[in-house]
C-alpha cells in the first residue's frame, strides 16, 4: 500500500488537474456558441451558392470552365484541416486517418501534395512522404483571426494552381460541425467543379444574365472561396465541440480518481493509526512484564 505522503500528493495532482480540464471545458463551451452561429448562419448560403455553381458546371463546355476541365488524375492536392492545439479527443487524429485513407484508396497511384491549415495536420504529414504544395505557406495563422479576407487568398492561391495545370484535383478533407458531441470527418472535392454524384443534372436551357462568360468569371470564384471559408469554420466549431465533450469526460474522470484516491488515503490512513495503537499496546505490555 502507497504512504500517505504518496497518496496526498497524488490527489494535490489529480485535484490541480481537474481544475484545468473545467476551466478549459467553460472556455471550449464559450467559444462554441459563437462558432456554432457563425457557421449556422453560414451553411444555408454556402450550400444554396455550390448548387448554383454545380448547375452552371453542367451547362459548360470544357472551353468555357478553367474551373471545371477534367483531367486524367496524375497530380492532386489534399487540403488537410486540423486545428493548432491538442487536447480535443480524436479530433485531428481522425483527419489525418481520413487522408491517407482517401489517397490509399483512390490516388495510390498519383503524385499526391498537401496544403496543411492547423499545425496538427502540418505536424502529421511532415513524417510523411508526401510534399508540401507552398514552401512559404503557413496555415497556422488563418484560425488566429479567421475571416473571409484572410481566406480568400489562399484559396485563389489553389485556383490558380489548378488553372495553371499544377494539380488535376484538389480535394479537402476537414472535420464538419453536427453537434457539440459529434463532428463527421469529410472529404469533400474542392476542384475541378463538377455536380455532385446522385443528383440529377437539370437539361434546362437557361438563359444567363448578363451573361455565361460574365457569371463564370465571378461566380465560381466567389463559390469556391465561400466553400474553403465554410469548411474552415465547420472545423473550427468542430474543434471547440471535440475539445469541450473531451475536458468534460477527463474531468469526470478526473472526480473518480479522487474519489478512488480518497478512500485510498482514508485506508492508509486507517492502517497506520492501527498499526500506531499495536505499538502502543505492545510497549505497554513489555512495560508491565
Amino acid at each position: 500500500m502507497p504512504s500517505l505522503k504518496e497518496v496526498r500528493n497524488r490527489i494535490t495532482s489529480v485535484s490541480s488537474t481537474q481544475q484545468i480540464t473545467s476551466a478549459m471545458k467553460m472556455v471550449s463551451a464559450a467559444k462554441l456558441r459563437r462558432a456554432q452561429d457563425a457557421i449556422t448562419q453560414m451553411r444555408p448560403y454556402a450550400t444554396k451558392l455550390r448548387e448554383i455553381l454545380e448547375n452552371l458546371s453542367a451547362c459548360l463546355d470544357s472551353s468555357e470552365g478553367v474551373y471545371s476541365k477534367q483531367r486524367e488524375v496524375k497530380n492532386v492536392l489534399m487540403v488537410v484541416i486540423t486545428s493548432n492545439r491538442g487536447l480535443a479527443g480524436a479530433f485531428n487524429a481522425n483527419i489525418v486517418k481520413a487522408a491517407t485513407r482517401t489517397i490509399r484508396e483512390n490516388y495510390s497511384n498519383a503524385n499526391i501534395q498537401y496544403l496543411a491549415i492547423g499545425k496538427k495536420g502540418g505536424d502529421a504529414f511532415r513524417k510523411t512522404a508526401y510534399t508540401a504544395a507552398f514552401s512559404d505557406f503557413n496555415g497556422n495563422e488563418l484560425f488566429d483571426n479567421l475571416a473571409f479576407a484572410r481566406v480568400a487568398p489562399v484559396a485563389e492561391r489553389i485556383m490558380q494552381a489548378f488553372a495553371d495545370g499544377h494539380y488535376d484535383k484538389v480535394v479537402l478533407v476537414y472535420n464538419q460541425f453536427k453537434n457539440a458531441a459529434v463532428q463527421l470527418p469529410t472529404v469533400e472535392q474542392f476542384l475541378p467543379v463538377v455536380p455532385t454524384q446522385g443528383k440529377e443534372t437539370s437539361k434546362t436551357d437557361y438563359l444567363f444574365e448578363p451573361g455565361k462568360a460574365e457569371i463564370v468569371e465571378d461566380l465560381i470564384p466567389r463559390s469556391l472561396k465561400t466553400q474553403l471559408y465554410k469548411a474552415l469554420l465547420d472545423s473550427v466549431a468542430a474543434e471547440h465541440g471535440a475539445r469541450m465533450t473531451a475536458m468534460h469526460k477527463a474531468t469526470d474522470n478526473a472526480k473518480d480518481l479522487l474519489r478512488s484516491l480518497r478512500i485510498t488515503y482514508n485506508k492508509a490512513r486507517q492502517a497506520s493509526i492501527t498499526n500506531e495503537i499495536l505499538e502502543i499496546v505492545g510497549g505497554a505490555e513489555a512495560l508491565n512484564g
